[in-house]
């Protein structure tokens, strides 16, 4: 058989020779450091025999598919190192994750935090054993009589719900054997020591909550003891900027169970809300959109009329009437605007349409998936949906990836901001030759403007393609945030379209953008990226004047009317607390400007200025403080 490299060179062996013997052919140095190999695309145990043609890669530490692959076996090993440690307990679904792996357990005893570092101990003597890692593939009937035979229910039950046609493997190390579809590692020394556990939670069996509650252990794995390193300080940075706990020091929002996922924002957290709204309409209306609004609340004909039904049915908040059909919350505002979109005949002068809405959608989500602000059930968009014709799309799409990077450089996440171009999934509505227009339009969009991008296969929307936006913040973390989709196949299902210049009729592109996305999930964002210090345009309070003296307070409020004259967020602390104790409460409020004023300040007409984050104090007169604030707290133009 003719094995292809990455390298182009083709070597012939034997039918049925293993990744790992192909690896020795090169050098033995490379089979002992092989952890698997992917073959022909698909990532497969290194000892598992090879009988055609195909392209092969060696899965070694520092291969894209190998951190998946340790946290998989991390993830193993953790189980047995659980069922060693506490005999009888059932291991249910455990797999890799971002940065990470969980295990979920069935057991009547709840683990507790001390718990952790004994099964983290016995991990680690699991991988001193190195224990071999071997792929068996079992009779669908015998492996549920045995997973039943052990006491392993979950086990089984999984078995029996899979298609007939699956293949049956188990994966077995030690005495510890494991349903799974693989790929592992060929032993448990392999794994190194550089994981560690970072939690426990509860889980529900299949995510629901009628069925038996299990416990979750979750930990992180890494290729290196340095990437772990690397990790562990920024988790120890991201619980330091955690936004729920920001959101309480700063007074900014908080959730209750009586509304599950849905925000009660405080006076300054709707503040910031609604300054990044009055920023993004001013943005906006520059760039020639159109602001509307619509119904939270739509008939289910428009879904599935749209393919939204068949697709995100189970995620959507449905409300049957009294005569037998249902009304649902909007996820998403595409066919509302689209029915504004087609309340009117258009020519094809009018076009392009850039309609935008700061809609608020509903979602739902599994409890366990909910996450302060970043993962809510109800949250507002900045939508859009730009309606053009086709020889309009290419500059109409370049001139969102331009406003987009506007708007990131004065958010100033600019820096970091590349982007992902994902293209048609398996599955998916529309033509083949619909895609091929809409990626091909996207794909010119990249090489013309030099967007820093990298394809993405595979992963567009079941309706389009898109470029989806992706900024990193101050600890390293990636946020994908605006997205542009070029969507061929709505305007086709919904019937859009106008008169052409011949006077024909013609089906418009449609054109989904996002910039901030979520709303409260950008604000999260932005609390966790600036640690609660935000710009001072986006903060919501810029300036205390804290007085010093009872007979500073006059002074103190001229000089806040003045300020508040001028649009600027001005608190007064007029407290009988000394200056000292105001300095630190406003800090940990981060409030970017505090003003002392006293006798002396107010006889010189001046302001004491200490900015946050600074130890010190810089006297300024009042007249040159107020103009500089005045002007440094508006909005980015």
């Amino acid at each position: 058989m003719k094995i292809t490299f990455p390298d182009g060179a083709v070597r012939e062996y034997p039918v049925n020779t293993t990744g790992l013997e192909i690896a020795e052919s090169i050098s033995k140095s490379l089979a002992k450091s092989t952890l698997a190999v992917v073959f022909n695309g698909e990532p497969r145990d290194s000892a598992r025999a090879i009988d055609t043609d195909g392209t092969l890669e060696i899965v070694t530490k520092d291969h894209p598919a190998a951190l998946e692959i340790i946290r998989h076996d991390a993830a193993h090993i953790m189980a047995e190192a659980v069922q060693e440690l506490f005999p009888g307990t059932q291991v249910t679904i455990g797999p890799a994750i971002e940065n990470g792996f969980y295990y979920d357990f069935y057991r009547e005893t709840a683990f507790t935090p001390d718990d952790l570092p004994k099964i983290e101990q016995r991990m680690r003597d699991i991988v001193a054993r190195n224990e071999v890692i071997t792929r068996e593939v079992w009779e669908r009937d015998k492996a549920i009589a045995h997973f039943n035979s052990i006491g392993e229910t979950f086990k089984a039950e999984i078995i029996q719900d899979l298609p007939g046609t699956e293949t049956i493997t188990l994966y077995r190390q030690g005495k510890f054997a494991d349903l799974c579809r693989g790929p592992h590692l060929p032993s448990t020394h392999k794994l190194g020591t550089a994981f560690k556990l970072t939690k426990l939670a509860g889980s529900y069996w299949r995510g629901d909550h009628t069925k038996a509650q299990l416990q979750r252990i979750y930990g992180t794995a890494w290729a290196t003891q340095e990437q772990l390193d690397a990790y562990l300080k920024q988790l120890e940075e991201a619980e330091k900027r955690d936004h729920r706990k920001l959101g309480r020091e700063m007074d900014l929002f908080h959730f209750q169970d009586e509304a599950p996922g849905s925000v009660f924002w405080h006076p300054k957290g709707w503040t910031i809300y609604q300054t990044l709204i009055a920023y993004m309409r001013r943005k906006i209306t520059a760039a020639g959109y159109v602001e509307v609004n619509t119904p939270q609340m739509l008939d289910a004909t428009f879904w599935q009329k749209s393919g939204h039904w068949d697709k995100y049915r189970e995620n959507m908040f449905v409300i049957p009437d009294d005569h037998s059909h249902c009304y649902a919350m909007k996820p998403m505002s595409c066919p509302g605007n689209i029915q504004l979109y087609k309340a009117h005949q258009h020519s094809y002068r009018d076009l392009p349409i850039r309609m935008a809405e700061f809609g608020q959608v509903f979602r739902r989500e599994a409890s366990g998936a909910r996450h302060g602000l970043m993962r809510v059930q109800a949250f507002t968009q900045d939508d859009a949906h730009i309606f053009c014709r086709h020889d309009q799309l290419e500059a109409e799409v370049i001139a969102m990836c331009t406003l987009m990077k506007e708007v990131y450089t004065d958010l100033g996440l600019a820096d970091s901001l590349r982007v992902k171009f994902s293209t048609r999934p398996e599955q998916r509505i529309g033509s083949d030759e619909d895609w091929d227009r809409a990626e091909a339009a996207l794909q010119n969009v990249c090489n013309t403007i030099g967007l820093n991008w990298t394809l993405n296969a595979g992963d567009g929307a079941f309706y389009a393609p898109k470029l989806d936006f992706v900024v990193t913040d101050a600890i390293g973390r990636d946020w994908q945030c605006g997205t542009i989709q070029v969507d061929m196949n709505l305007p086709h299902r919904l019937g859009l379209s106008y008169v052409a210049e011949d006077g024909s009729k013609q089906v418009p592109h449609m054109v989904h953008r996002a910039i901030l996305g979520s709303l409260e999930r950008f604000i999260g964002v932005l609390l966790e990226h600036y640690a609660g210090n935000l710009p001072l345009w986006l903060a919501p309070v810029q300036v205390v004047l804290a007085t010093i003296t009872d007979e500073a307070v006059s002074y103190a409020e001229n000089l806040a009317a003045e300020l508040r004259s001028a649009g600027v967020r001005v608190v007064m602390d007029v407290r009988n607390e000394k200056i000292s104790y105001k300095v630190r409460e406003h800090s940990v409020a981060k409030v970017p400007l505090i003003w002392a004023v006293g006798k002396n300040e107010m006889a010189d007409k001046t302001v004491a200025v200490r900015r946050l984050g600074s130890q010190g104090q810089e006297t300024e007169s009042a007249a040159t403080a107020v103009a500089a604030l005045c002007e440094a707290a508006q909005l980015p133009a």
